[in-house]
C-alpha cells in the first residue's frame, strides 16, 4: 500500500468515529421523536391541560416505575408506588431526583407505558420528560406528572383484559452544567 491509500483509509476511520460518537450523542433525541410521532413501545398521549376530559366508568391501577443510567449519579425515585384511576379522571403523581454528586448535572428522561396497547389511552397533561433538568450538587428535586386514562378505553374490547398500566421513566445524562 502506498502513503497516500494509508492517509486515506485512516481519514475514513476518523471519519467513521466522528460519526459513530454524533450519532450515540442524537439516539436519544431521535428516538424520542420517534415514539411521539408514531406512539411505539407504548409511547403516551399529550393532552392540553384546558382540556377535561369526560369521566369514564373504568377503574385501573396505574403502577410507577423510575429508572437512572448508571453514567448518572442521581437517586431517582417515585413519591406513589400506584394510584387507582377511573378513565377520564385526572390524577397527579411525584417523582423525586437527587444528585449525589458535587457537580452540576443535567439529564433528561424518557419514558414508556406497558401494556404497550395502552399506550395510546395513557394521556399526559404535564411531566418533566424530553426536557432537560438541572441539577445542582446535591440538590433534591420533585417532579410532577399529571395524567389521564382517555375514556375510550372502556370501549375498546382489545383492553378488556388490561387491568394494571404501568408509567415507567428512565433518566440519562446529557452533560455536566457549568456552576
Amino acid at each position: 500500500m502506498n502513503k497516500n491509500s494509508n492517509a486515506q483509509f485512516a481519514l475514513s476511520i476518523v471519519l467513521l468515529f466522528i460519526s459513530m460518537l454524533l450519532l450515540s450523542f442524537a439516539s436519544v433525541p431521535i428516538y424520542n421523536l420517534f415514539c411521539k410521532a408514531t406512539g411505539f413501545g407504548g409511547t403516551t398521549q399529550r393532552s392540553n391541560a384546558y382540556i377535561k376530559p369526560t369521566k369514564g366508568t373504568r377503574k385501573l391501577k396505574v403502577e410507577f416505575d423510575a429508572n437512572v443510567d448508571p453514567n448518572l449519579p442521581w437517586r431517582f425515585v417515585t413519591k406513589h408506588r400506584n394510584v387507582e384511576v377511573t378513565t377520564g379522571e385526572n390524577a397527579l403523581i411525584f417523582y423525586e431526583a437527587e444528585n449525589l454528586s458535587d457537580k452540576n448535572i443535567i439529564g433528561t428522561a424518557i419514558y414508556n407505558v406497558t401494556p404497550m396497547k395502552a399506550g395510546k389511552y395513557f394521556v399526559k397533561v404535564h411531566c418533566f420528560c424530553f426536557e432537560e433538568q438541572l441539577l445542582r450538587a446535591g440538590q433534591k428535586s420533585l417532579m410532577p406528572v399529571s395524567f389521564f386514562i382517555d375514556p375510550s378505553f372502556d370501549d375498546d374490547e382489545e383492553m378488556n383484559d388490561v387491568k394494571t398500566i404501568t408509567l415507567s421513566y428512565s433518566f440519562f445524562k446529557i452533560r455536566d452544567a457549568e456552576n
